[in-house]
């Protein structure tokens, strides 16, 4: 009777820890393990997914108006300069507050790119998932969308593709006409839709005379909102310095009426009497950046009223992300 060979495995191919793909959660990993992805490499990749950055915008030019436009604003555009430039065939990059659709990107048919801010992402950590998908807009046909997709874990971010050196200036506009090159003479579909989108959108302004704070109209009030770049508890430190001054207000009938958190950063928030507008505000905001600036320099310790004060602002707070 012949005897039986010795069973030998064949080697599979070796892939190394850089060149291993992202596939889905039960197909089998691509580093020839035999085990499933989310079982292998991708249990890597799923907890760098989920990891939350909380300051996902920081190191970029503008990074409170970055948070504005993702949290508070519900129409403007944004011309992103490239840390490489433009490629060959890339007019433009621009950054809107959100698409048609809600395509997190698009390219239009001259080549151009715009990329949506306000979409929902993969990950947690919203500069990558951007990103990502700024990167496949880039190399998309021109008058396509780019669809949303989970991002590399070590792709690059926000920070390592756009030009450092350049200033974020953004144009708040009262509809999303931006959308399309020819609204006037957009099909009678796509006019329905900026109709619709219109219609639904805050009348928003930008100040002119600080950074990153933003008017808004509601039918009941108006509002300031305003996104500041310093340490939060030293930030609510220094309002509540001056709410218990009483010189945390903006005004005759303006009111703090607390903050929200988001992307890390704080925003706090006025009440406005429905008859100010934007204009009306921005003296007022200006001499409050000043006395805000001296509140902030302080180092004595918060008297019994301003820590009652700082405790109620404190309990007005909302976490946005």
């Amino acid at each position: 009777m012949a005897k039986k060979r010795p069973q030998t495995k064949g080697r599979r191919p070796q892939i190394t820890e850089g060149e291993i793909p992202v596939v889905g959660a039960r197909e089998p990993c691509p580093c020839g393990s035999g085990r499933r992805y989310k079982a292998c490499h991708g249990r890597a990749a799923a907890q760098a997914a989920t990891e939350l950055v909380q300051r996902p915008f920081e190191g970029l030019p503008g990074e409170c108006d970055w948070v504005a436009l993702r949290e508070l604003v519900p129409a403007a555009t944004v011309e992103l300069p490239l840390k490489d430039g433009l490629p060959e065939g890339v007019p433009s990059v621009t950054l809107a507050t959100v698409l048609p659709m809600a395509w997190p990107a698009l390219r239009r048919d001259d080549g151009s790119v715009l990329l949506g801010l306000q979409n929902d992402t993969a990950s947690g950590d919203i500069s990558r998932d951007l990103a990502d998908t700024l990167r496949r807009a880039l190399e998309a046909e021109p008058g396509s969308p780019v669809q949303g997709r989970r991002a590399p874990a070590d792709g690059p971010r926000l920070q390592d593709v756009l030009d450092a050196g350049a200033a974020f200036e953004p144009v708040v506009h009262s509809g999303f006409e931006f959308w399309v090159p020819d609204a006037e003479n957009a099909t009678p579909d796509v006019a329905a839709s900026l109709e619709r989108a219109n219609a639904a959108a805050i009348p928003t302004a930008r100040l002119t005379g600080v950074d990153a704070a933003y008017w808004c109209r509601t039918p009941e009030k108006n509002h300031l909102r305003w996104v500041m770049p310093y340490p939060e508890e030293q930030l609510l430190d220094a309002l509540a310095r001056l709410h218990a001054a009483g010189a945390s207000s903006l005004g005759e009938g303006t009111r703090l009426v607390g903050s929200f958190r988001a992307h890390g950063l704080l925003v706090p928030v006025w009440d406005l009497p429905v008859s100010v507008g934007a204009d009306d505000i921005e003296k007022p905001a200006a001499e409050f950046a000043g006395r805000l600036a001296g509140a902030l320099a302080a180092d004595a310790p918060l008297t019994a009223e301003e820590r009652r004060a700082r405790g109620g602002l404190t309990n007005r707070q909302v976490t946005l992300s």
